[in-house]
């Protein structure tokens, strides 16, 4: 076994998503020869170091180069990143998974397109109207609503239809979560009270905001959705 798979070895065992720090750690822990070499090699630097340390920064260097590319998954969602160990097998899953992502937005165009070329001038016109109310709260309220489709166009095993029925509004937030899954769509009554109640949280800082929420604007936002749900 060379270097590169103990090295592998070590955060395979680790299960979980590690720092390089941990990842190192285990190295060591694993294969004391390898951290008895990196030490005697440590006392030879220039900059106070450790074999704990050089260990740690061969891994880094190791990743910046693609050495565990087909191996490791990477998080860089915050700092210090985070590794985790993946087999082969996943590893090829999660490129199609990626191929998958990366070209989303143009199937989704594309179905978004065709059924609303197949649509009449009242769906369009109840379409149009989820967009422009979207609109609103975000200028009125400060709030990202997105209208979303109650069952995902690319839902992989029962996709939805790109039409007024199916459609709701939800935070960006709330929407980034739910993806391609399918909910039950709001009644209106749910709607308006899922509306409502962000807004009214919205209220507990709208003055530190430095911005006004109006009743009269909310009642009319809601009257135009419910002609149109």
């Amino acid at each position: 076994m060379n270097i590169t798979e103990q090295y592998l070895e070590a955060l395979k065992g680790l299960d979980d998503w590690v720092l390089v720090s941990e990842w190192a750690q285990k190295v060591a822990a694993l294969y004391p020869d390898l951290l008895e070499k990196a030490n005697e090699e440590a006392k030879n630097q220039a900059n106070d170091t450790t074999g704990l340390r050089e260990i740690a920064a061969r891994i880094s260097s190791a990743i910046a180069r693609g050495a565990y590319i087909d191996n490791i998954e990477i998080d860089n969602s915050e700092r210090p990143r985070k590794i985790r160990y993946v087999s082969s097998e996943e590893h090829k899953a999660n490129v199609e998974d990626d191929i998958d992502d990366d070209i989303a937005p143009l199937k989704r165009s594309e179905i978004i397109k065709l059924a609303e070329q197949a649509m009449t001038n009242s769906e369009k016109y109840r379409l149009e109207e989820f967009e422009a109310i979207s609109k609103q709260l975000k200028r009125f309220f400060s709030l990202d609503f997105e209208v979303d489709h109650a069952e995902a166009l690319l839902n992989k095993d029962t996709p939805g239809k790109h039409h007024p029925d199916n459609l709701q509004l939800i935070l960006k937030s709330h929407n980034a979560k739910k993806n391609n899954d399918n909910w039950p769509r709001f009644s209106f009554e749910e709607q308006k009270k899922y509306l409502v109640s962000v807004i009214e949280t919205q209220q507990l800082i709208a003055s530190r905001l430095d911005m006004e929420i109006t009743g009269d604007v909310l009642d009319a936002i809601l009257e135009r959705l419910e002609k149109v749900y």
